[in-house]
């Protein structure tokens, strides 16, 4: 076998643990993935008072320790309690003061300090445990500051001889507060704070540009937009900065868990299936679909599906734009999903305009989210941007056609479907716009409706894609070497 690697995954949210997004699924799958793959694989986090008790009760307690952190000397205590699971090591850094109240995220005043505390207790950790890893894998900019903290205040301790990777799972929240409350919570040198590491417009820190200049490599999840980032549109400010450190900017698409999203053995659907008898089996999903959502039954119609947040990043005003159209007897649409109003509201008044045709379910069911993966033809993604996005994956998995909008990883996990080669996953369009979506709509609708057997072989096609996370895991290994020879 080739090298052993060993990684420190730091992060501020972890499946099964605790979890409000993409991010705790990473955390949780990427290592479990790595453990495959010959790497020796520890994961951080803090020990939140809202970790469910039955995770609480299995940990083991590692040591205790005092470690100065603010500018005046003030020092904190620092627990370290362990779980072990799957062969992936977790260790929970327990301190009152800061993880002992509300969700792992409040508002900035609380969670600037809570998270100075943790990526520094973090690395001293390590130090105490005498587990020095060779890379650190630092996630969002909760862990921003673990980088800045290595190559200066841990520089010369043994876990400085770590490289370290930072990965951009959503740009938009970037860690800004005032320099004066950073310098105090961090007694970080003052040299740091310059315009080309953590200060930013002179008066603030940003903790995330500060991670991103002192980290080894940078990772996004997926290659498309680690180029869009390097743009004004989506860089969120730091495009400049981006650009400047491109060199060591990579992307690599998430995966999706194959144990939980599996049709074949997926026991919330109405007649689980598998590539070999989804032309029939699909059939039975979609009525059942139909009829649990007073839908018309009728095995002719092109069923489209939305499982999405309703917001604007989801390209929910295109949809809105084009519902009349899409509505012409012989397609019916469902939507799952909560978020802004106008979007819930606009939903709820096509249903009742158009029973039996549509179905908002405004809510978030995950049961539900099931059956319409698997009883749908086809699935919307028209997303404004989309970092990476898990449900064109899900629904190729589940043999439901994605019709998304190329932008980060939906252009990087969808080849648009090519009538000349017969060849492709999905239907896509470029700029963001409502005509070019609904383009693409009646694009898949016309394949589905005149070439019935091209759609189904389509359809097999995109059961057979490898969306799981050993790809992912393989090329972050590959990385790992790369930083690590």
């Amino acid at each position: 076998m080739s090298t052993r690697r060993s990684v420190a995954f730091i992060g501020s949210e972890c499946y099964p643990f605790v979890k409000t997004g993409g991010l705790g699924d990473v955390m949780y799958a990427l290592p479990r993935a790595l453990t495959k793959q010959n790497c020796d694989v520890k994961v951080i986090l803090p020990r939140y008072k809202s970790i469910p008790w039955k995770w609480q009760e299995k940990m083991v307690y590692r040591g205790e320790f005092r470690m100065d952190l603010c500018a005046d000397g003030r020092t904190f205590y620092v627990g370290i309690m362990e779980y072990v699971c799957d062969g992936v090591v977790y260790d929970f850094i327990d301190n009152e003061d800061f993880f002992g109240y509300g969700n792992p995220y409040t508002n900035l005043v609380d969670d600037i300090p809570r998270f100075c505390f943790f990526a520094k207790a973090a690395l001293a950790a390590l130090n105490y445990l005498d587990w020095i890893p060779d890379i650190i894998h630092c996630h969002d900019w909760q862990t921003a500051l673990v980088p800045v903290y290595l190559r200066t205040l841990f520089a010369h301790t043994p876990v400085g001889n770590a490289k370290t990777m930072l990965t951009i799972h959503n740009l938009r929240f970037q860690g800004i507060y005032n320099i004066p409350t950073i310098k105090y919570w961090t007694n970080l040198p003052d040299y740091v704070f310059n315009k080309d590491a953590l200060t930013q417009d002179w008066v603030n820190a940003n903790l995330l540009k500060g991670g991103l200049y002192y980290c080894d490599m940078i990772t996004t999840v997926s290659h498309t937009y680690a180029g869009e980032i390097q743009t004004p549109f989506f860089g969120e400010g730091l495009d400049a900065h981006l650009r400047y450190h491109s060199g060591k900017l990579r992307g690599i698409v998430n995966g999706i868990d194959c144990d939980l999203w599996n049709s074949a053995t997926d026991n919330k659907l109405a007649a689980p299936y598998d590539i070999g008898n989804v032309l029939t089996e699909k059939k039975e999903n979609k009525r059942a679909l139909q009829e649990q959502l007073g839908l018309v039954q009728d095995d002719h119609m092109f069923v489209i599906g939305l499982i999405s947040r309703l917001t604007d990043q989801k390209g929910l005003d295109l949809v809105n734009a084009i519902m009349p159209s899409i509505i012409d007897g012989n397609t019916q649409f469902v939507v799952l999903g909560t978020g802004d109003e106008r979007y819930e509201g606009a939903f709820r008044y096509y249903e009742d305009t158009n029973k039996g045709i549509v179905c908002s379910n405004i809510m978030y069911d995950e049961g539900r989210a099931h059956r319409i993966y698997a009883g749908a033809d086809a699935l919307l993604v028209p997303s404004l941007f989309e970092p990476c996005g898990l449900t064109q994956l899900i629904a190729m998995r589940y043999g439901t056609i994605p019709i998304v909008r190329e932008t980060g990883g939906l252009k990087d996990t969808v080849v648009p479907y090519n009538q000349y080669t017969n060849w492709g996953y999905g239907f896509t369009f470029d700029r963001y716009d409502s005509g070019l979506l609904l383009d693409a709509v009646n694009r898949a609708k016309t394949l589905y409706f005149t070439n019935r057997w091209r759609w189904d072989e389509m359809v097999q096609r995109d059961m057979d894609v490898d969306v799981s996370w050993e790809n992912s895991a393989e090329q972050y290994r590959g990385l790992y070497m790369e930083l690590k020879p």
